[in-house]
Formats: C-alpha cells, structure tokens, sequence
C-alpha cells in the first residue's frame, strides 16, 4: 500500500513555495519524489498539489496526504477537487491546536480575496483530533469514513505523530529549496 504525501518550504522573500510529493509504501520505503511550486498568497495551491499527482502519475497510491491545508500564505487548498482530480481519498494533517484560519484571512486579506478565502476554507470538511503513538494530530478528509481515516493515518505513522509521506516530502521541498537558494 502506498500514499502521497505532500508539504512545502518557503524561503523568505520568494514569491514561490516549494511542493514536494513523496510516494511512501506502508512499511516507509520512499518510492517516488516530484516537485511542483505554488504563488505565496495566491489561489494555485491546489492547482499545484493535481500538478505534482499529474506528474507522479502513480495509479498505485491509494492515498494522498497533504501536510497543510493553507500553504503558501493562506493560498487554500480544495481538498474535494484534489480528490476529485486524484480520484482517491485526500487526508489532511496538521500537527498543531488551532482555533482556525478565519480570523488570519480576516486580517491579511481584504474585499474579493477575503471572500473567496473565507468561502473555500468554510467548505473544508471538519477539523478533528486523532491520537496517533501518544500524540495529537487534526485530521480533515474526503472521500473516507473517520475509522478509515484513523486507520490511514496510524498506519503510514510508524513513529511520533508525522505520517512518513508527509514526514518525507518535507525534507524534500526543504532540500529542493535550500538548493534552489544556491543556485
């Protein structure tokens, strides 16, 4: 079994953050790597993350986790139109306690930006706790049960409270964006 795991890096000053994909197996072998980049404070986050599964073109995932759900500034991510387009479950994990982003797209953005921010993040599905080896993740889902999810995430989550694709592609937009810098 094997999912995609998705996460960025951003280097201060860049206009672009770094989406990397990493293709895990069950048993935490890496089987795949692709990049792809998304606009800080933009909308092509999610553009982005079908870019990156377009060009893995791995039938064989059966997941895909994404790491964040507003990377790159609050540049939101679709989760139903990524699994749409992936046509598989999308899992998101992030690892932090949060009352939620409206309040930080209230702030940051004004007039149609905030609209449209503030409608796609309302339309994510619901935020909830998971306990994964005696730590705390929040999961949000398409296309799966919550026992199913649970079951994903503590599965693809040998160690700690990271599930290893997400685990990986983050040290690899980290890698991708350190060379990138000196270039």
């Amino acid at each position: 079994m094997r999912a995609l795991g998705l996460a960025e890096s951003y280097r201060s000053g860049r206009e672009k953050s770094t989406l990397a994909g990493a293709v895990v197996r069950a048993d935490s072998v890496v089987d795949g790597l692709a990049y792809g980049t998304c606009t800080v404070g933009g909308s092509d986050a999610t553009d982005a993350v079908v870019s990156v599964l377009d060009d893995l073109d791995r039938p064989d995932v059966r997941y895909v986790l994404v790491g964040a759900i507003a990377p790159a500034w609050y540049n939101l991510l679709s989760l139903s139109q990524i699994a749409e387009a992936a046509d598989r479950p999308v899992i998101a994990v992030t690892f932090e306690e949060s009352g939620g982003l409206e309040a930080g797209i209230r702030d940051a953005f004004s007039g149609e930006k905030r609209r449209q921010r503030l409608e796609q993040y309302r339309s994510l599905p619901d935020r909830r706790e998971l306990s994964v080896n005696d730590e705390t993740v929040y999961v949000r889902a398409c296309g799966l049960e919550d026992d199913a999810v649970d079951e994903v995430v503590r599965e693809f989550t040998p160690e700690g409270g990271r599930p290893e694709p997400i685990r990986v592609a983050r040290l690899a937009a980290r890698a991708a964006d350190e060379y990138a810098v000196r270039e």
